[in-house]
């Protein structure tokens, strides 16, 4: 058996109390595509942006994770930025910019 995973690949931007780090590895298709790599064969589709660094699909890959359907488009990659307080259950969010995730669409086991 094996896991398909349909959603956002994204880099994100996070302030916490303890420090700062710009435009790092985030989205709920890649937090989830980890976790579950750990239990079975995990599938990715999304869409990143050109800009999308080639050290995150390696990572991706490196954990047996499918990336065949991550696909690259012309444009920027989705990109969220957040503050989060002393509680790390609270978060603010700043910013969100859709970029080539505006227009992805998952239809028929293709991704457009």
């Amino acid at each position: 058996m094996s896991i398909l995973v349909v959603g956002s690949v994204a880099l994100d931007s996070i302030e916490t109390p303890f420090g700062k780090r710009k435009e790092i590895l985030g989205g709920s298709a890649t937090f989830f595509s980890v976790a579950a790599s750990f239990f079975d064969k995990v599938d990715i589709i999304a869409t990143v942006g050109e800009d999308f660094p080639k050290k995150y699909i390696k990572l991706l890959a490196g954990r047996g994770i499918g990336t065949k359907g991550l696909l690259v488009k012309e444009g920027k990659t989705f990109r969220w930025e957040g503050k989060y307080e002393y509680d790390l259950n609270v978060a603010h969010t700043l910013a969100t910019h859709l970029n080539v995730f505006k227009d992805f669409s998952y239809r028929s086991g293709s991704a457009e």
